[in-house]
Order: C-alpha cells, then sequence, then structure tokens
C-alpha cells in the first residue's frame, strides 16, 4: 500500500533530458547483480527519470515506471544494475478459461439439477480418494494455501469461511494491495481453482478445512504481468504461505528463451522469487498447459507474444515454462474420467511430477462425468469468462471447466493436506506427493495413435508421445495424486 501510494506521490524528473521523448507510462523490472543491493533503487530510478513502484530486496529486484524512452538506458548504466526489462509484452494469458478447451464441444448452456450437497457431481474428488481422505483429516487451521490466480469470490459462501483476508493480496501492478477490492476476483478463473482447493459447503475441496490466501496476479483478461509474478511468490515467501497453485504460464513467451536478453531478464526476476519462496518453506504446484505439447523437447512456438500479435519461432530445451520448469516445483498434467491423458494436457520427461483430474470433453465422457469436465466455485457477479455449463444452489454459483488449471489445485490441495500431518519441508511434500500416487502406465502405441492423433502438438504439428514406465513416464509422471494414500 505504501510502496503503491508512493508511486501516486512521485513525479518523474524536474530536469529531463533533453535527447529523451516521453509517451506512454510503462512498467519495468529492475534487476541487480547477483550479490548487489537493491538498497539504493529508489534514487537510482528517480535519477533516471522513473518512479518506484516496489523494492524487493530480499533478491535485488525493483519494480518501476516511467514514460521516458531513455529510462532503461539511463538505468542500466548503473554498475549493480544486470538488466531494466519493459514488460508491457512480459505477459501470457490464460488459455483454458474457456469451458471448451479447443472448442470440441459445441453444446450450449446445461445447467444439472441440484438441490444440495453437489458431491454426486465431484467425479474428481471421487477419482483421487479426497472424501475418503477427509476421515483423517480435512486439513489443518495452520496450514494457509496461497492461490495465485486472477483473485477469488470474497462473498461465495463455499470460499468466506476460509478465505484468509490478513493473508490475500492484490499483486496487479507489482506492489501488494491487500484490500479486498484488490484480490476480488473479476476474471472467474481464480474462484474456480481456489473451490478445488479448499470450498466447504455445498462443494467440497481437496483441503476443507485449510485457510485460503487469494493472491491475485492476473487481470480481468487473464494476463499475468512478470511484476505480478514476482510479487505473488514474494508474499508467498514473507507471509508464511505453506502451498502455492499456479494455473498460469508467466512469461514474455509461452517458452522463454535465455538467449533472448528481455526474456532471460524476466525469466531471472521472478526465478528468484519462486526459489525465494521456496526457500522460505513453500511448496509450489504448477500447471503444465494445454497445448499438447512435449515440453521437454520443444521445437517451435507459434502463440507468443499472445497479448499482440504471435509470431513463429524456433525454441529448444534453452526456452523454458514458468513456474512450472523451475527445479523444485511439483508440475501436474490433466486426466479426465477414465483416468487417460486429457486430450489437450502438455506434458513431458523431467517436467511431469503427477497427474490430476483436469477433465476431457471429447475422449472421456462418461457416466460421472457426462460433460468431461470439472465442477467448482464461480462468481455470482458477471466476469470475463462466460460459464456456459453451470450449477446454481440458491445464491451460489458453479461452473464446469477443464484444462490442466483445473487439475494443479487438486495437487495443491493434497500438498495441503500432507503439511496438515507436520511435514512441512517443501521437498519432503512432493517426495509423499510422489511416492503416494497411483502408477500409471503409458497406453500402447496402437491406444496413443487412435486416441490423440488427432490433437497434434498446437505449436509443431508433433504428435503425442508418451515415453517411459508404469512407475515414472512423461505423461503422468509418478502417477495420479491420491489423497488419502498422502496422508495414510
Amino acid at each position: 500500500m505504501l510502496a503503491a501510494g508512493s508511486l501516486l506521490a512521485l513525479s518523474l524528473p524536474a530536469s529531463p533530458v533533453h535527447a529523451a521523448t516521453t509517451g506512454a507510462v510503462q512498467s519495468y523490472l529492475v534487476v541487480y547483480k547477483a550479490g548487489a543491493s537493491s538498497a539504493g533503487a529508489a534514487a537510482q530510478v528517480e535519477g533516471a527519470g522513473g518512479a518506484l513502484v516496489v523494492n524487493y530486496q530480499q533478491i535485488g529486484v525493483a519494480v518501476a515506471r516511467s514514460d521516458r524512452s531513455d529510462f532503461a538506458a539511463n538505468l542500466q548504466s548503473s554498475s549493480d544494475v544486470d538488466s531494466v526489462v519493459a514488460t508491457a509484452q512480459g505477459a501470457a494469458r490464460l488459455r483454458d478459461q474457456e469451458p471448451d478447451a479447443n472448442a470440441n464441444d459445441a453444446s450450449s448452456t446445461a445447467a444439472d439439477p441440484a438441490a444440495g450437497a453437489l458431491a454426486p457431481l465431484q467425479w474428481d474428488m471421487t477419482q483421487i480418494h479426497a472424501f475418503e481422505a477427509h476421515a483423517i483429516t480435512g486439513g489443518s487451521r495452520s496450514v494457509i494455501v496461497g492461490d495465485i490466480d486472477t483473485g477469488a469470490d470474497p462473498s461465495h459462501p463455499d470460499l468466506a469461511p476460509n478465505i484468509d483476508a490478513s493473508n490475500s493480496v492484490g499483486c496487479v501492478g507489482g506492489a501488494p494491495n491487500p484490500t479486498v477490492a484488490g484480490w476480488r476476483d473479476d476474471n472467474g478463473h481464480g474462484t474456480h481453482t481456489a473451490g478445488t482447493i479448499a470450498a466447504s459447503g455445498n462443494l467440497t475441496g481437496v483441503a476443507p478445512n485449510v485457510r485460503l490466501a487469494i493472491i491475485k496476479a492476473g487481470d480481468s483478461q487473464g494476463f499475468f504481468f512478470p511484476e505480478a509474478v514476482v510479487c505473488a511468490f514474494m508474499w508467498a515467501g514473507t507471509h508464511h504461505v505453506n502451498v502455492t497453485n499456479n494455473s498460469y504460464f508467466a512469461d514474455p513467451f509461452y517458452f522463454n528463451c535465455k538467449n533472448d536478453p528481455a526474456q532471460f531478464a524476466i525469466w531471472k526476476a521472478e526465478d528468484r522469487a519462486i526459489r525465494f519462496a521456496m526457500q522460505n518453506g513453500t511448496t509450489v504446484v504448477a500447471a503444465e498447459g494445454n497445448f499438447s505439447d512435449d515440453l521437454a523437447h520443444p521445437t517451435q512456438d507459434t502463440q507468443s507474444p499472445d497479448n499482440t500479435t504471435p509470431v513463429t519461432r524456433p525454441v529448444t530445451n534453452a526456452c523454458v515454462v514458468v513456474p512450472v520448469e523451475i527445479p523444485g516445483v511439483i508440475g501436474v498434467t490433466a486426466d479426465g474420467n477414465l483416468r487417460l491423458k486429457s486430450f489437450y494436457s502438455n506434458y513431458g520427461d523431467s517436467v511431469t511430477q503427477v497427474t490430476a483430474p483436469g477433465g476431457d470433453s471429447v475422449l472421456q465422457r462418461t457416466a460421472a462425468a457426462p460433460n468431461g469436465r470439472v465442477l467448482s466455485t464461480f462468481p455470482s457477479y458477471p466476469v470475463t469468462i462466460v460459464c456456459i455449463r453451470s450449477v446454481i444452489v440458491g445464491t451460489a454459483h458453479y461452473c464446469y471447466l477443464q484444462g490442466t488449471s483445473m487439475a494443479s489445485p487438486h495437487v495443491a490441495g493434497v500438498a495441503a493436506l500432507i503439511e496438515s500431518l507436520g511435514i512441512t519441508s517443501p521437498g519432503a511434500v512432493q517426495a509423499r506427493v510422489n511416492n503416494t500416487a497411483d502408477n500409471q502406465s503409458c497406453p500402447s502405441a496402437a491406444d496413443q495413435q487412435a486416441l490423440y492423433g488427432a490433437f497434434p502438438s498446437v505449436n509443431n504439428g508433433a504428435p503425442q508421445v508418451c515415453t517411459g514406465g508404469t512407475g515414472y513416464n512423461s505423461w503422468y509422471g509418478h502417477g495420479q495424486v491420491n489423497a488419502l494414500a498422502a496422508v495414510s
């Protein structure tokens, strides 16, 4: 709040450099060299022609704003500054907010009847044995799960009892805003993921007794700008957040290539923030994405930058997806009610830790999952996402969605149950998630072709291929997460 207020109070230098031009105000990440202190950031930023938004001294990263064309060059000349990069192109948009990811289901609105508890519609919770796990523990009130997403509906009756307002925050813009207005969901995606983690009411989350810290890093359009992602992890690391769920991508491009100076600078800032959170005891869980891509063997990116005009470019293993490819992060693929990989889910050897229900409206419609998707909480007021398959109980709204975004919060919830047992080291939590998962084998080569041949990689057209054995493979990792086994 103070940092945001100071931004309003500061003005640009009274003595402009005459060779510079001015234009629209832009946000910048200022990354200091390893070992250098950012304590003098305010004076340096102002001297270069900008205004400091916030200084994260713990990791040597500051957020600034300026309308000057020479701002980055001026600040870059400081001997202790590693890089200065504008973040306007540094966002990745949510790609699974559409109820029918990849547009393979043209059905219109069809509400399912519900007159009370929605447990019969929660095939996903049954599949990972969440309801059985609750006989042992539904989670501890001492455990805080931070849902880094687009916010949450603070008035939803299934979420309100578990939302910890004192540890919730808005990070859009890069500086923490702890007011309810700062973290209220205006997109819809965050309310859905929050419900899967810890709803308690008509709908039951994986860990219905833990506290939810709502950490809003995505805006109404589903863009996650780098300064917001840095803010989110710094908040988690300084507010005793035990687990974070991350159902988004955070970099300038879908794949973030280190041979590009701007991309490398943003990767470095986000990497420092994520590692800071993990070093302070935060377990980080992340979705892998919905483009049928093998993240371990990328060759081409056709969809970035996704907030302007995409430009096809070659990519290699020197290009990574953040946060899922940061070491120590639990990477999650999606499966459906037949326990097969969802048709859209990314995958990758070493990237994937486990799989979890994300829904599949094409290959895996069943009696238990007639539309294939995952049901969870949704705002009762208008938001960006239009829910085409909904359930309404009284004034409470629920929506069916699908995507790896829906899979990741299941694993975050299981991690929270594990933390509730007193296992709090991120490494130990990840080991227990992996070791208690239900192993799943790759489908046969013939089945892979028959089921997934129509869904090649969105980016390079390569067929989806599962590699590895029953104990570990590129589609399912160590297997489907099992809440009951994790707490038994």
